[in-house]
């Protein structure tokens, strides 16, 4: 995907929420999964078994549809898979972007479960999937992503949470087309700025440099408390 740079507003706040299309506007294959995926946990099972969208024959920004049928999604992609899916279920489509120091943004869907908060993800990276919903704020469950975040470019420095519904134009459900409207109003949100330690940052990253000097070719994984991982 093309990363989301800054993001300051999704669309107009005050515009009234547009509501989750009719099971008669999905097709048959589309309804089958959101019958079948009625849970975070599900769902986030659903987008790992997908392989990653390395958009090698160009930039894309699928939604749902556009996810099923090609079988494939990236970390906006499949945000947007899982919103649209979710919603279905009782969940809000929420999406949370993590803004990094080299500009590649992550961009989770987002939901909370009695009262905590948990995410729904899809990466290249081990440690950017989703997280158990065990998070008191929208702030912890950004601290998690953290140390994952690093390496010899990234570094977490802000989130923006946004809804969906608020989008003014723009069908990020099901369109056949890539939505890069939803992109530009991403851009349009506002963060909150993060400050992290340097001396963990450094700490971390020099973990990483070894790691990768030892094993060039394996993901680290050498990150804590993985049991709050989906």
């Amino acid at each position: 995907m093309r990363p989301p740079r800054k993001l300051r507003s999704l669309g107009r706040l005050d515009a009234p929420p547009c509501a989750a299309p009719p099971r008669e506007a999905f097709q048959p294959e589309e309804w089958k999964i959101i019958r079948k995926l009625r849970t975070p946990e599900r769902v986030q099972r659903f987008l790992r078994s997908l392989p990653y969208n390395r958009e090698e024959g160009g930039e894309t920004l699928r939604t749902f549809r556009g996810v099923v049928a090609h079988g494939t999604a990236h970390c906006l992609e499949a945000a947007l898979a899982a919103a649209a899916i979710l919603e279905h279920h009782g969940f809000p489509p929420l999406l949370l972007d993590i803004e990094s120091q080299d500009d590649l943004d992550h961009v989770v869907f987002v939901f909370r479960r009695r009262g905590r908060w948990g995410a729904v993800a899809k990466s290249r990276d081990l440690g950017l999937h989703g997280r158990r919903p065990a998070f008191r704020t929208v702030r912890d469950l950004v601290l998690s992503y953290v140390d994952p975040y690093v390496d010899d470019k990234g570094r977490i420095t802000g989130y923006g949470l946004a809804d969906l519904r608020t989008l003014v134009r723009g069908d990020w459900r099901l369109s056949e087309r890539n939505v890069w409207q939803v992109e530009k109003a991403l851009i349009r949100m506002p963060h909150r700025k993060l400050k992290t330690s340097d001396r963990r940052y450094n700490a971390i990253l020099s973990r990483y440099r070894a790691f990768k000097r030892k094993y060039p070719e394996r993901v680290p994984d050498f990150y804590s408390h993985q049991e709050r991982w989906m």
